[in-house]
């Protein structure tokens, strides 16, 4: 590994390095604190490590807290850590952790949920921060780097995440310079979005392309402190693909095909992006195999199967704001590999990453997994019975909204500790709403694809039980259909019919019985 000095290429920023614990001193109870990171890479180590040490110490839970804004979730090692040890007051904008859920969910974290791109603007005209110091301002940001050149660019690692939006409102800054893995430099396109009315277009046309320079600017002045570190990024684990995500991507790798042949895709598609979890491996495991060539993919994160895409010979470029690799073997087999897969990787902000602009015009492909969705298409991403949080909205929205085919993918149903098919992901009517029926065309589960494309509600409403649906759960759904249809109808207010005194029988049938199989729908 190369040494702290040949990374830090502005000489005068060495006398600025001390230890992670000499940085403790700056930090003060309320604050505003801004990271890097992007999903569980990218982020700093070993000053919030050693932070949440101090804390432990001297039993100060509870009495040194801050406002976090992150790009996304970032490793448990910290911010979870961080949530256990109750130093987390305010969250923005999207989270993953069992110690941090649960402060949310019982009212001591105060958590935001926002579309990420949006998060991203709205961090840098001080939407989040304008009431803690009246100046919309971060305190203190910390963000780690694999090099800062001789006029203090910032090459970072394995994100993008806000870093450009933090530093642009941060009064003070903590750089982690990590020599305990190769450097990134060079795989980074940085653009700093200007404030409207001056704001410019984003002219990306091709996911390869590339429209900044490989690094984040930086004030030398507003540097108080450099910490070296030899963390490596935790990562998201991978997930394995079961039997269930296999169908699904079948379904939509055959949907992919038909579409080919019918003259609306061409022959290597469209640019992919794709969520995480064990449905988005499948799916991408199943185009590493599949018929399609000269492949691209314009997202938000990497994970491992893309790799395979990659050495499978399909996939020629990826656009990401984060390589969101797995601890082992993710990211010892992109650096051992690091020359292959450097020239066909490209990191971008946040901000650009999942901006309308480029995914509309380059028309993505966009699929993503919800908790649930009901028979008219609307899908809840966030909020399980809708009300606890699990993580928060992400990128979903950007993509969705804005793609040239949006995808919604999930299990027909779900277990309970009772009931192996308890839970339907097919319901009624939606208890929490994150993209609207406006915004989704295509809806799968290993039962069926419905191309709900060109449909009015009711159509929807009729493809979605009989495709989608767990056999469990067909007949009764289309029992609920059928009365709804019959009673708005004849009201003359059946455009989407609904009966909202039945319409969330499943869901609290679920609550009393531990299963969403209702024995009938009298109330």
């Amino acid at each position: 590994m190369s040494t702290l000095e040949s990374r830090i290429r502005r000489k005068a920023l060495l006398k600025k390095v001390v230890t992670a614990e000499e940085t403790i001193q700056y930090f003060k109870d309320g604050m505003n604190v801004g990271w890097s990171g992007f999903t569980p890479a990218g982020y700093p180590k070993a000053v919030p490590i050693a932070l949440a040490n101090h804390v432990e110490k001297n039993n100060l839970q509870g009495k040194l807290r801050f406002n976090l804004f992150i790009g996304a979730s970032v490793g448990a090692e910290t911010e979870d850590r961080w949530a256990s040890l109750n130093m987390i007051d305010r969250r923005w904008p999207y989270q993953t952790g069992k110690n941090i859920a649960k402060g949310i969910n019982e009212g001591r974290i105060r958590m935001g949920d926002k579309h990420l791109s949006l998060f991203a603007q709205d961090l840098a005209y001080g939407f989040y921060t304008k009431d803690e110091n009246g100046k919309g301002k971060i305190d203190i940001a910390i963000i780690e780097v694999s090099a800062i050149t001789e006029d203090c660019g910032l090459a970072l690692t394995s994100s993008c995440g806000v870093v450009g939006e933090i530093l642009s409102i941060a009064d003070k800054i903590i750089i982690e310079v990590n020599t305990g893995q190769p450097s990134f430099e060079g795989m980074h396109d940085i653009v700093i979005s200007q404030d409207p009315p001056n704001r410019q277009p984003y002219l990306i046309t091709k996911a390869s392309d590339r429209i900044g320079t490989p690094y984040v600017p930086c004030d030398p002045d507003k540097i108080i402190a450099i910490v070296e570190s030899k963390h490596r990024d935790k990562g998201r684990a991978f997930t394995e693909m079961d039997e269930t995500s296999e169908g699904i991507a079948a379904n939509i790798l055959d949907f992919f095909s038909h579409e080919v042949k019918a003259g609306r895709l061409p022959k290597n598609l469209l640019p992919l992006q794709s969520g995480v979890g064990s449905i988005a491996n499948a799916v991408v495991g199943g185009l590493a195999k599949g018929p399609f060539y000269n492949l691209s993919v314009y997202t938000e994160v990497l994970q491992d199967t893309m790799l395979d895409l990659f050495d499978s010979g399909r996939l020629d470029f990826a656009s990401s704001c984060s390589l969101s690799l797995s601890e082992t073997p993710g990211f010892p087999r992109y650096f051992d590999n690091i020359e292959k897969y450097r020239d066909k990787i490209v990191l971008r902000p946040l901000s650009i990453a999942n901006a309308p602009e480029p995914i509309r015009r380059l028309g993505c492909i966009a699929m993503n997994t919800p908790v649930e969705f009901d028979i008219y298409a609307h899908a809840n991403s966030t909020l399980v019975g809708g009300t606890r949080m699990i993580n928060g909205l992400g990128g979903s929205g950007d993509f969705l909204r804005n793609a040239y085919l949006s995808i919604m993918h999930s299990p027909s149903a779900r277990p309970t500790k009772t009931d192996p098919t308890g839970i339907t992901c097919v319901v009624p009517k939606a208890p929490h709403v994150d993209h609207t029926e406006h915004d989704l065309d295509v809806l799968v589960t290993e039962q069926g694809l419905a191309d709900l494309r060109g449909m009015c509600p009711r159509d929807r409403a009729q493809e979605i039980i009989n495709k989608c649906a767990h056999p469990d759960y067909k007949p009764i759904l289309q029992e609920y259909f059928d009365m709804a249809s019959k009673v708005c109808l004849a009201k003359g207010i059946g455009h989407e019919p609904q009966l909202f005194d039945r319409c969330f029988k499943m869901q609290m049938n679920l609550a009393q019985k531990g299963t969403m199989k209702v024995d009938n729908w009298d109330i």
